[in-house]
């Protein structure tokens, strides 16, 4: 980090700009992390695709079944890879308020940029508990810390305490993956004292134009529909970043037959069966040449027959060239 405390508020609307990628934490076979996986992979996201900030460990890094060794530890290794190149903002939340002090000590002493915490999810509790956990965690850090609102936690954040929260001297920014309607009260009442962000990449370009957002933090949309030869997400971005939307929305529109595949694997398993996809997540990566592994239980693996049907769909739409193993693993 490169601000004080006091400045964290100030720093954020300064820094997040652009296109931000929430990434996998590779495994190997056996289930450890594949840190040699998670270096190519970095190299990728950096210098292939130009990706302006990395949010890991976070909910599609698989967080809750990693010991709190492993979060720091890919955390240190984004960091290095990530160093000069792209800014870093590590999902720093758990259950215990003293583990996420000690996870967020640790982002902020080995150079995250931010940090960022899914509200307490267990056990239930009201919202003037969840504020005051949020007060006991930032009183500790120095670090700009996010808040982290999904849908993924069981637990909703109203309009009202999320505004309270905002006004927390290191609260600097939102990623709020609720319905549209929620992210226009929620701005309504925080103004423009903390970043806001949604992870609908369909909804980046209307968010842009209607709402002034500036960054896309975030989703792993930015490295499964688009590719370095064709960077169609970076280049309608900063055309509406630019103001310019007639341009910007000719190149998003021709997104369209990616967008219906990265929707039918990544966003429909959880509405209509509440699965987490990360299993889908991960064998996309593999087709495209990245390190994925296997998903710790209790999640599901993919089926051989998924497999078969997403390397289709990929080929389909021009995602993966037909009949073409990809060569970046090995890279």
């Amino acid at each position: 980090m490169n601000y004080k405390k006091s400045e964290s508020k100030a720093a954020s609307r300064a820094q997040f700009k652009g296109v931000w990628a929430a990434i996998t934490t590779p495994f190997t076979a056996d289930y450890q992390v594949d840190e040699a996986g998670l270096r190519r992979n970095m190299r990728y996201f950096t210098d292939g695709l130009k990706i302006d900030g990395i949010f890991c460990t976070g909910t599609m890094g698989e967080f809750w079944s990693m010991t709190k060794e492993e979060r720091n530890r890919v955390v240190e290794i984004v960091v290095e890879e990530a160093r000069g190149k792209c800014k870093v903002i590590a999902h720093t939340g758990h259950h215990s308020p003293n583990e996420t002090i000690d996870l967020t000590l640790h982002a902020q002493r080995v150079g995250a940029d931010f940090a960022i915490v899914m509200n307490p999810y267990y056990p239930a509790v009201g919202e003037d508990r969840i504020y005051e956990w949020f007060e006991y965690v930032c009183a500790r850090v120095d670090i700009g810390v996010w808040m982290f609102d999904t849908p993924f936690s069981g637990v909703a954040l109203s309009p009202e305490v999320t505004a309270r929260i905002a006004k927390i001297e290191n609260i600097c920014g939102l990623k709020c993956s609720r319905p549209l309607d929620h992210y226009a009260q929620v701005q309504k009442l925080v103004g423009d004292s903390i970043v806001m962000s949604h992870p609908g990449e369909s909804l980046w370009l209307k968010l842009m134009r209607n709402y002034g957002a500036k960054v896309h933090m975030s989703s792993a949309a930015p490295f499964l529909v688009q590719t370095p030869d064709a960077p169609a997400m970076r280049q309608y971005t900063e055309l509406g970043l630019n103001g310019k939307f007639a341009e910007a929305e000719k190149i998003f529109h021709a997104m369209e037959p990616a967008r219906v595949v990265h929707e039918k694997w990544m966003r429909d398993p959880w509405l209509k069966n509440e699965i987490i996809p990360i299993a889908n997540l991960k064998a996309w990566c593999e087709m495209i040449g990245l390190a994925g592994g296997p998903v710790r239980p209790p999640l599901r693996q993919i089926t051989e027959a998924e497999r078969v049907e997403m390397r289709g769909d990929l080929e389909r739409v021009g995602l993966l060239p037909a009949g073409k193993l990809p060569s970046a693993r090995a890279a």
